[in-house]
């Protein structure tokens, strides 16, 4: 395996996170929040170029990663849950009440997959279609947060 391709599967298994053989995809949810602080301490438009950045990322790296692990849409590969978690909290205040929230409805958007997730998953082949699941439900996610935001008292933001 040459370096590009050991990268690439470094890169999309979140630093062999995802190798870890219980509930990978949760783990592998995990550095999001990590991402999330990052983003909390910069301005939304950086913050925005840098999930842009996560989420292209994660294309190359979980299409390059497939091929070198033979299989499609390996369990391994989390570099998709990251990104995704990334678009559940962009331009997000930092509070734990959002990270908690955040971090469970994307796990339950990214397990149980409603439309449109599920279709998008279906629909695309490749990095693309490793990712554009995780980032429709991080979308879903980031909708409803804003939406609590915007209703509930100012201690969940």
């Amino acid at each position: 395996m040459n370096f590009i391709s050991k990268l690439s599967v470094a890169v999309a298994t979140g630093g062999y996170i995802g190798k870890i053989a219980f509930a990978p995809g949760t783990f592998g949810s995990l550095p999001g929040l990590l991402l999330y602080w990052v983003m909390a301490q910069m301005h939304t438009g950086y913050a925005v170029v840098l999930t842009l950045a996560v989420i292209a990322a994660a294309v190359w790296s979980a299409g390059r990663a497939e091929a070198v692990m033979g299989q499609k849409d390996p369990g391994a590969i989390v570099i998709d849950e990251i990104a995704g978690m990334a678009v559940v909290f962009v331009g997000l205040p930092l509070s734990w009440p959002l990270a908690v929230s955040g971090f469970v409805l994307f796990r339950i958007f990214d397990i149980i997959k409603p439309f449109p997730v599920g279709w998008l998953e279906r629909r695309f082949d490749g990095g693309l279609g490793v990712v554009i699941d995780d980032v429709a439900a991080g979308l879903i996610c980031r909708v409803i947060l804003a939406a609590a935001l915007a209703v509930l008292p100012a201690g969940f933001g």
